[in-house]
Formats: structure tokens, sequence, C-alpha cells
């Protein structure tokens, strides 16, 4: 084997250049520190603060409430004799069927209105969600005197009778869900593709009706589950139109228990409390696993 000069050469000079050339720094890998793992592990400071005030400004509340209702002797009276009253039981009953009735017929008056608005009239929107509004700027008090002041004599008797009555009331908590009912709806309606849906329905021969029940509204459900709470938790907790009324409802047979007992309020309080609270489990039950799904006809 003989010795290539020139080879040797050409390396020197490959290793020369190697060593003027700076070489580009090579990302320094440092180790996560322990405290970011941490933070990341279990969130910020701040925001656990916040949340801890937030359990404390409700639970707080509550214990003082249990704590009246325990005062009561023998132990647990209180409930006993809330339970055993026949007026919290009805009062409580009436509300219920009364809060039903408002869901539906809000149902029934929001969820076209929406559908049409945003489907067909967009530019009317703005209107629509300015009447919708309109219960948070009346009183309530204004509102049912104007009821019944309307409707006391011809042609619509409505206070003249029970069941008259009963019908101001439940046209009065549709109006008062309107905020409420109208927000779920609409909100729903814009996680879905209603125009697509509409157009692949009414290819398939859907008529208008047929596009609401069976396309439309199983798309909402979570959304209408939603309003149906704040809904129901709005009527079964509303005092002055019922009061007004003179309705046997669950807001004035409150006050009047309040203003007779002593312990018995703080029981009912917290029991009306535990009802809601169930109402959010079975709507957060209901509601699980049908977001980001799309149903046509009863199929997915």
């Amino acid at each position: 084997m003989t010795d290539d000069p020139e080879g040797v050469e050409d390396l020197d000079v490959l290793d020369v250049l190697h060593d003027e050339i700076p070489q580009a720094p090579r990302p320094a890998t440092t180790p996560a520190r322990g405290g970011d793992r941490r933070r990341r592990r279990f969130g910020a400071p701040w925001a656990w603060m916040v949340f801890i005030i937030g359990v404390l400004y409700f639970v707080i509340p509550l214990i003082a409430t249990f704590q009246v209702s325990m005062k009561a002797r023998p132990l647990f009276a209180a409930y006993a004799n809330a339970i055993s009253d026949p007026r919290f039981l009805s009062s409580l009953t009436y509300s219920f069927v009364v809060g039903v009735i408002t869901v539906v017929l809000s149902i029934a008056l929001i969820v076209p209105t929406a559908y049409w608005v945003r489907l067909r009239t967009p530019a009317f929107r703005p209107l629509v969600e300015f009447v919708t509004l309109l219960p948070f700027v009346i009183p309530p008090v204004v509102l049912v005197f104007g009821l019944i002041k309307t409707y006391k004599g011809p042609p619509l008797p409505f206070t003249n009778s029970e069941i008259g009555s009963t019908a101001l009331l439940v046209f009065a908590y549709v109006v008062l869900s309107l905020p409420y009912m109208y927000r779920s709806v609409d909100s729903g309606m814009r996680t879905i593709d209603i125009r697509s849906l509409t157009e692949a329905a009414q290819s398939m021969g859907a008529g208008w009706f047929t596009i609401l029940v069976r396309i439309i509204l199983p798309n909402l459900r979570v959304a209408l589950l939603s309003g149906a709470f704040l809904s129901l938790a709005i009527v079964i907790g509303e005092f002055t139109i019922a009061a007004y009324l003179v309705r046997p409802a669950f807001g004035p047979y409150l006050s009047l228990l309040g203003a007779n007992k002593a312990y018995e309020p703080a029981a009912v309080t917290l029991i009306s409390f535990g009802i809601t609270w169930l109402a959010m489990i079975a709507i957060a039950l209901v509601g699980r696993g049908s977001r980001s799904k799309i149903t046509i006809g009863g199929a997915r």
C-alpha cells in the first residue's frame, strides 16, 4: 500500500476548517423543576384559592341553616314536622306540575322561534334577544299587576276561576323563563349545523314538523335540559306572582311557614336545596355523552 500525500493534505484542510467554523450550540436539556411539575399536576395556587372561596360561600350558609334546623327537639323534629305537613307536599307538587307545564310551553314557543330566526331571518335575531331580555327589566310585581288588570274581567276573565288563575300563573312563568330558555336553546343551536341538517332532511322528504321533532329537538337535548332546570328552579322558588294570584305554590308556603314557625323553614329550605341538587344530577346523567353527536331520525 502506497501513501497518498494529496489525501492526507485534504484531511488536514478539513480538520482545520472544522476547527475554525463555529458550531451551533446544542439545545440545553434542563430537567423540569419539581415545583413546575407539582404546579401542573395540582393547578395554580390562585385557582385553588378561588375554588375554596366559592365552596365556602355556598357551604357556610348551608351549615348555618342546618344548625338552625337541628335546634328543634327532639332531634330532626323540624324535618319530621315539615314532611308531615300536608301543605308541604301539596304546594311542592303544585309548583312542580306548574313548572313542568311551563317548561313544555316554553320549549314549544322558543325552539321553533329560535330555529326559524337562525335559519331564515337572522336579521331579526337582535330584536328577538331584546324581547327575551324584557323579563329582566320588568319586575314581577309589575307583570302580575298588569296580568290581573288585563284578565280580571270580560272577555277573558282568567282570575274568576281556579283553572284560569293557574293558567295565568303558567303564562307569567313562561314569560319569566324566556331569557334562560332562549339562551340555552340558542347556544345549543350554535353547536350544530342547522342549515345542513334541514337541507338533508328536506331532501329525504321530511316536513317542518318532522324536522323540528325528530332532528332539531334530539340534538338540543343538553341545551333543553339546562333551560328546563333553570325554569323549574325559578318556578319552584318564585313568590311574588303566585302570592298575588293567590295560588297554593311552594314559594308562598315557604314564606308563610317562616312567619309562623321557628325551625321548620330551615328544614324545608334544605329539603328544597337537596331536591334541586338531585335535579342537577339527573340532568347531568341524562345529558352525559350526548355532546358532539348528531341525530337524524333517531340514528346517529
